[in-house]
């Protein structure tokens, strides 16, 4: 019989709007830039197909967390965002049938080490270190989308120490959850378990250590989360 040589740790679960259900993750895929003033405070003004890039799944985290300051960073930032949990697989999604492959919904932060992140821009490099690094992606409940169907509105926000520092509305993202998926689907075949964090709407800042950050999304609660001081 043949044996694992290297046993990787269990894949992450998270809870769920019922507390005898939860999910586990398989990937994460972010869209970028997919609310207009967010890329134009970014310094881009151009509506462009949809672009993608990842974390890994080790890196969710769910709210609560207190966690200590990530390495290697001297500015990271909050960046709200709509979370969609895949499902049912498949590759090649219509459009018209992407919803049916998503279970369901949450509130998320896809934390930035934006300073990592400006000098691979500016060196032409991949975005891996500035996005997918240890506890960079903070996941509220999951809402199942057959009790409260496909949020397409809503109001989206991200508190700093009680502040007002993000508020946008769904209805503002340049590409809906159902073109997310079906162009996505013709990049890579999607799987049971993958999310997709949706990109964030302007106001996206910096978070100190001994801070706390809350993204809310009206209708899907809390993705809270604070750094040690």
């Amino acid at each position: 019989m043949t044996r694992l040589a290297v046993t990787p740790p269990a894949p992450p679960r998270f809870a769920t709007t019922d507390p005898e259900v939860e999910v586990g993750l398989h990937r994460i895929f972010c869209v970028g830039r997919n609310y207009a003033a967010h890329a134009r405070e970014m310094g881009n003004d151009d509506r462009e197909p949809p672009f993608f890039f990842t974390k890994p799944a080790c890196a969710a985290v769910a709210t609560g967390a207190v966690l200590p300051y990530p390495r290697a960073t001297a500015n990271l930032h909050h960046e709200a965002e709509l979370v969609v949990l895949i499902g049912e697989g498949g590759a090649d999604i219509p459009e018209a049938e992407a919803l049916d492959h998503v279970w369901g919904y949450a509130a998320g932060n896809d934390l930035t080490r934006r300073d990592l992140q400006a000098e691979a821009k500016e060196m032409r490099r991949p975005w891996d270190m500035a996005k997918g690094f240890d506890a960079s992606a903070i996941l509220g409940p999951f809402h199942p989308a057959a009790e409260i169907g496909h949020p397409a509105q809503g109001r989206i926000t991200a508190h700093l120490n009680g502040t007002l520092r993000q508020q946008g509305d769904l209805s503002d993202m340049i590409w809906s959850v159902a073109e997310i998926i079906s162009h996505l689907s013709h990049l890579v075949t999607l799987y049971p378990g993958d999310l997709i964090m949706t990109g964030t709407p302007e106001g996206v800042g910096s978070v100190a250590p001994g801070q706390d950050c809350v993204v809310a999304i009206e209708g899907l609660g809390e993705a809270r989360f604070s750094y040690r001081g």
